[in-house]
């Protein structure tokens, strides 16, 4: 009919991301944690976030759902089970040792494995 709009089928995607800067000085790991929430909201599903570099930091300072000013990662992992995966080389050079919860350490292969999982893939910062 006149005026009826066309349905839109819309592909749910499948996503690695992988987010390389430390959340207290970049914007980029809380533009990631938004895009990951907005994603889920939207049925795609997330393979996998891995923190590299600098990103990594975000599995060492716990989060602030109240202020947002610092992603609460480990509640995305509660709440979503959502597997965040931060590199174990990289905090080693860094000198981190003791995650907060919902993190697990890990090497670049889980990286890759991520990326072979998903269609695409999403870097967050440097």
């Amino acid at each position: 009919m006149l005026g009826e709009r066309p349905e839109v089928s819309i592909r749910l995607m499948k996503f690695a991301i992988q987010i390389n800067d430390s959340p207290t000085r970049s914007e980029s790991a809380r533009t990631g944690f938004q895009f990951i929430k907005a994603a889920l909201a939207s049925g795609h599903e997330v393979v996998r976030v891995f923190f590299y570099q600098e990103g990594i930091y975000n599995a060492f300072i716990p989060g602030d759902s109240a202020e947002a000013a610092i992603p609460d990662w480990n509640a995305l992992h509660r709440d979503e089970g959502i597997e965040l995966v931060y590199c174990l080389s990289a905090a080693e050079r860094r000198g981190q040792a003791n995650s907060c919860p919902g993190f697990v350490a890990g090497g670049l292969g889980l990286w890759v494995d991520a990326c072979l999982r998903a269609e695409r893939v999403i870097v967050f910062g440097g």
